[in-house]
C-alpha cells in the first residue's frame, strides 16, 4: 500500500483516539506529500514518497539540534517524537554492515573498468551506492553513507 494511503488511514485512527499530536504530525506529512504531488501534477512513486519523508525527518533533526542549543528541551522532545512517527512509514534503515557490503560491491563494480577507484571517484561511487541501496529497498543516512564510501575509497 502506498505511504499516503497508510497515513490517511492512520489519520482517521488518530482522530478516533483523540491523539492530537499524532494527528497534527500526520496531517503535516500528508500535506507535504499532497503538495509534492500537485507540483508534479501526477501521483508520487514509493521512492518519491520515501524521499519526502526523509526530507521531513532531516528537517526535524535540524530543529532538534537548534532547540537543544537554544535550551528548549520540551520543543526538542516534541520534534524527536515526530521523527519516530515519520520513520514508522519508511523502510527499515540499513545497518552499517549492510551499507558497507553494498559499498564494497559498488566499488568492485567501478573497479571492473580497469583502474582502482580512489578518493577522486567519490561522486561516481556515491551515485552507484545510492542506486543500489534504493534497489535493495533499504534506506541510509547520506552522512553515514558518505563516510563509509570515503573510508573504503581511501
Amino acid at each position: 500500500m502506498a505511504i499516503i494511503k497508510t497515513i490517511e488511514a492512520d489519520i482517521i485512527t488518530a482522530m478516533k483516539a483523540k491523539d492530537e499530536h499524532r494527528l497534527t504530525t500526520l496531517r503535516m506529512v500528508k500535506s507535504a506529500l499532497k503538495n509534492k504531488a500537485i507540483d508534479k501534477r501526477a501521483e508520487l512513486t514509493e521512492a518519491e514518497e520515501s524521499q519526502i519523508l526523509s526530507t521531513l525527518i532531516k528537517q526535524r533533526k535540524e530543529s532538534v539540534e537548534s532547540f537543544t542549543k537554544g535550551n528548549r528541551p520540551e520543543l526538542a522532545e516534541k520534534e524527536r517524537t515526530e521523527i519516530v512517527m515519520i520513520e514508522g512509514y519508511l523502510p527499515q534503515e540499513a545497518s552499517e554492515e549492510e551499507i558497507r557490503a553494498v559499498v564494497v560491491a559498488a566499488i568492485a563494480h567501478l573497479a571492473e573498468s580497469g583502474t582502482k577507484p580512489g578518493p577522486r571517484d567519490m561522486g561516481a561511487a556515491m551515485k552507484v551506492v545510492q542506486q543500489r541501496i534504493l534497489a535493495n529497498g533499504l534506506r541510509a543516512d547520506g552522512k553515514k553513507l558518505s563516510e563509509i564510501v570515503k573510508a573504503e575509497l581511501a
